[in-house]
This record gives structure tokens, sequence and C-alpha cells, in this order.
């Protein structure tokens, strides 16, 4: 039996990337997954590729810049799912990079709005079924950059940071109800924005990382499904690096 079989598991930014990967690993696993993003097609396109893993999946169209839409879509997926959420993986994120001397005041809310208050709205409308059922696993997805820093992106790295922040704090308020809080801090990972790079700057960034090659959207989804299984049940407030060394 998979081991995630009869478990439900909602995902944000599942439209693509590693967003997808994750949904994908987690639905191989046998979770019930639920996606959410904006883009309701390519929404549909992960849902397809869940069920040829041998999943479950139900796509959920929302906002996270958008506190109405956010509720509304936690609503439709609770609905979808019986009142039941095991997981739930705060994935989703934007950037708008510059140097913070010439950023705008609205590119700073922009990032902050959708990659922290976002993950806030949804982690605060899935706690009560999980305290409920006293049992559920949060996973962040943080990244690198908001333990080492990275010029031209201050919005970016503060969000990511704030992720971590609230992920050891919640940690301790929800650990008495059997919850567990983690974040994945995701390094340098070969996605269509680095697909699109000249080779020599594709091969300039590898070399900066000690296992010479930048990481894979699966890379990640493992550590993801790993934090929900069984195998992390003694794991909370903790932030899991993969970064193939990149900081250390």
């Amino acid at each position: 039996m998979p081991e995630l079989d009869g478990r439900t598991s909602f995902v944000t930014g599942a439209s693509r990337g590693i967003g997808r990967a994750i949904a994908v690993e987690l639905a191989r696993r046998g979770s019930h997954v639920l996606l959410a993003a904006r883009d309701a097609a390519a929404l549909e396109a992960t849902a397809a590729l869940c069920r040829e893993a041998g999943g479950k999946a139900d796509a959920v169209a929302l906002d996270l810049a958008d506190a109405a839409s956010v509720k509304s879509g936690m609503e439709a997926a609770l609905k979808i799912s019986g009142g039941r959420l095991d997981h739930l993986v705060n994935n989703a994120g934007v950037t708008g990079d510059g140097l913070l001397l010439r950023m705008k005041r609205g590119e700073w809310d922009r990032v902050l709005l959708t990659n922290l208050t976002g993950a806030f709205e949804t982690t605060r409308l899935a706690l009560p079924s999980m305290i409920k059922a006293r049992s559920g696993r949060i996973v962040n997805v943080t990244s690198i950059v908001a333990l080492m820093g990275n010029p031209g992106q201050a919005n970016y790295c503060a969000a990511k940071a704030g992720l971590i922040g609230m992920t050891k704090s919640l940690a301790r308020e929800v650990a008495s109800r059997a919850i567990t809080v983690n974040a994945v801090a995701p390094g340098l990972i070969d996605t269509d924005m680095t697909k699109n790079l000249p080779e020599a700057a594709r091969t300039k960034m590898a070399e900066a990382i000690p296992l010479e090659r930048l990481g894979t959207a699966e890379d990640v989804a493992q550590a993801v499904a790993f934090l929900v299984g069984p195998g992390a049940a003694y794991i909370t407030g903790t932030v899991l690096n993969v970064s193939g060394g990149l900081y250390m």
C-alpha cells in the first residue's frame, strides 16, 4: 500500500515547476492532491499527471494575493475532501527583483503579499481541520536565499525568511496537537526560468554548487514528500536545506 494512501494534500503553486513536481510525487505515493494556483488550465494539466501517477487530484483556482480568493478556494477544497486535510504545502511564490535602492513599494508589497501573507492565509484556514483531527503536516517552501541573502532580491529574501520564522513559531504552537510544521529551502533549481539562461551562465551557476549540478524540481519534491511521510513524524520546526551544498 502506498505510504500516503488515504491522505489528502493541498499544494499551492501546483500549476508548474516545483509545485507540479510536489503534487505528482504526493499523488504517486497515494495521496489525494488538491491543486491550487491562478491558472486553471495549467492546474488541469497537473491533475492529469497526478492521475497518471496513480493518485487522485482535483484543481482549485485561487489567487494568493487576494484573501477572499484564498478563503473561497480553501472552502472549495475542504468541500471536495469532505473536510479532511492531512497535508498543506505552501509552495507558491512570485519574484519582483531589483536593487532595494530603486525598488518600488508596490513590488515590495506584491512579493510579501503572495509569498508570505498568502501562506499565512492558507495555513490559518487549514489548521482547524488538522487541530480537530489532532494530526497534520505543514511544509513551507522557502529558499536558500532566505538564509544567505541575494543581491536584488531583498523583497523575495524577506518574504522567504519570514516563512522560516512563521514555520518555527507555528511548530511550537501546534506541536501538542501532533501537527508538524517544517520548511524546505531549495537552492538553484533547474526550472523554466533557468532553462532560458545561456549555457555559459548555467555552467557558472553549477560550478558554485559542491554537487556540481543544479537541483531538479523532483529533488525538492522528494524532500517535501519525506516531511509529510511517516519517516518524519518526530521532525518539526526544522528547515531542510536542498541546495546541493551551495549553503552549508
